[in-house]
Formats: structure tokens, sequence, C-alpha cells
């Protein structure tokens, strides 16, 4: 006569681990909506059209905005994409789709994953002895270099999971009609994930937007317009908010740094956002 086990243990371990998700889903929602709302009361009272239309003054001047910054930050990140996308979307091709050479597929992924992992001011430390000491000036440029490295792992790493999920019957179909296999991979594969590249790439770029060690190591800062992006420190937002909140005694300047901190919150959750919703419809469109 076997013995019947018990359901009793596996409802309670399932109940309870049920219990464990859910708190810890509670407290990492709780924990950004928290961060949210108090960047929110404290930034909101600093949104004026000034504020977006005025530089950055020095300290205890007042009237002082964020337009410099804010265009400084487009720029560097401008530039950041330029040098990190196309190459970083090459490497993902090869990744996928060119493995011939696995030891040199291998060593790239694992490079892609140790870089994906090392510490931003490290990169930037590194962009400062390469780039900042030989030119003798703090840059924009600079800045741009600091954060496509930061990325290129990112979109690298993005796009190769992105083309793995095209079934392989495409790539067969599109061989066996005649195209060679590059105008394969262009025209059928990248354009079947052509969402899923946008979203790394998109991605990316909230990554980047708020980085600030790097920025402190390479931009610096400045409170003229960043127009000098090849040879002089240039504006941008990171740094701005670290000095108006940490480096100034004014309180003007510590409102106009928690507004600054606002409209770099609203510009990260708007790419998420959008990057949910390019990922849903492609799930849908399967």
């Amino acid at each position: 006569m076997t013995k019947t086990r018990s359901i009793l243990p596996r409802k309670l371990k399932d109940l309870a681990i049920r219990l464990f998700s859910g708190a810890a889903v509670m407290i990492a929602v709780g924990m950004m909506l928290w961060i949210i709302f108090t960047v929110v009361h404290y930034g909101y009272k600093a949104m004026s059209v000034s504020f977006f239309t005025n530089p950055s003054r020095p300290y205890g001047i007042a009237n002082g905005g964020i337009a410099n910054a804010l265009l400084g930050t487009v720029f560097i990140t401008l530039g950041a994409a330029i040098i990190a996308v196309p190459p970083a979307i090459c490497a993902g091709i090869y990744l996928s789709e060119y493995k011939d050479h696995k030891k040199l597929v291998n060593i790239l992924r694992f490079s892609a994953n140790v870089m994906m992992g090392l510490p931003s001011v490290l990169v930037g430390l590194f962009t400062y002895i390469i780039i900042v000491i030989p030119s003798g000036n703090f840059s924009g440029f600079s800045a741009s270099i600091a954060l496509g490295i930061i990325m290129f792992p990112v979109i690298m790493r993005t796009t190769e999971d992105m083309l793995a999920m095209v079934p392989y019957a495409l790539r067969e179909s599109a061989l066996a009609l005649g195209m060679t296999r590059t105008r394969t991979t262009l025209r059928i594969v990248c354009l079947s994930a052509k969402k899923g590249l946008i979203t790394g790439v998109l991605l990316s770029l909230s990554r980047v937007s708020g980085e600030t060690a790097p920025l402190l190591f390479t931009a610096m800062f400045a409170d003229s317009w960043p127009f000098d992006f090849f040879s002089s420190p240039t504006a941008n937002m990171p740094v701005l908010i670290t000095e108006y909140a940490t480096n100034s005694p004014f309180a003007a300047m510590h409102q106009a740094g928690w507004g600054a901190a606002l409209v770099v919150t609203a510009l990260v959750l708007i790419v998420n956002l959008s990057t949910r919703i390019i990922f849903r419809e492609k799930k849908h469109g399967h």
C-alpha cells in the first residue's frame, strides 16, 4: 500500500514564495515611487519658462536656468550614440550571425559581459588618461567617448539577443532564393528585429543619460553655452545636479538642482516607457 504524501507542505512553500515575491515587488515599486515623489516634491517649485531658457549662473547670481546644461547633455549623448551605436550593432550582428570563429565570438561575448559590469567611474578615469590629459583640456567630446564605451556592450548584447529571436527559417528561405549571406542579414534578419534593435539603443541611452562619474573626469562643467564642444568644459545635467545639490550654500541653487533632477527623471521615465511600448508591440506582432 503506497503512502500518500501530504500536499500541505508544498502549499505552504508555494504561499511563502508568493508572499516573498509580492513583498519584493512592492518594496521595489514603493522605493521607485518614493524617489519620484521626493524629486517631484522638491523639484516642481523650480519649474518656469526662464528655468528652461536661461543658462546656468555662477553661485549667488539670480535667474539661473538649465538651458545650457540641457543642450550640453543632448550634445554629449548624441555624440556617444554616434560613436557607439554603429560599431556595437555590427559587433552584435557578428556575434549572432557569424559564428564560424567560436573562440573569437566567446572572447568578444565575455569581454562585453565584463564591460557591462565595469564601474562607470573607471570608464571616466580611463577616458581622462587617454583623452583629457593628452589633449590638455576637458571637453564634451571626451565625455561622449566615455559614455560611448558604456553604451557599446549594452547595444552589442541586445543586438545579439534580438537577432537570435529571428526564426532561422527566414535565413534559410532567403539563402535558398539566392540572396547572399550579408544581404540576408541586413535585409531580412535585421529588418525583422528592428524594433528590438531600437529598444537596445534607447535602453543604452537611458542608462548613460544620468551618469555623473564619467562626466566629472571628462566634461566637468561650465556656465557657458556648449558650443566649444571639442575643446572646452561642457555644461551637462548630471554635473549641474551634483554641483548645485552638494557644493552650493544657496537655497536657490539647491532648488534648481532639484528641478534639474526632476527634468532628468522625467526624460529617463519617458525613454523607458517608450522602450516598454515598443517591446510590447513586438510581442503582439508575433
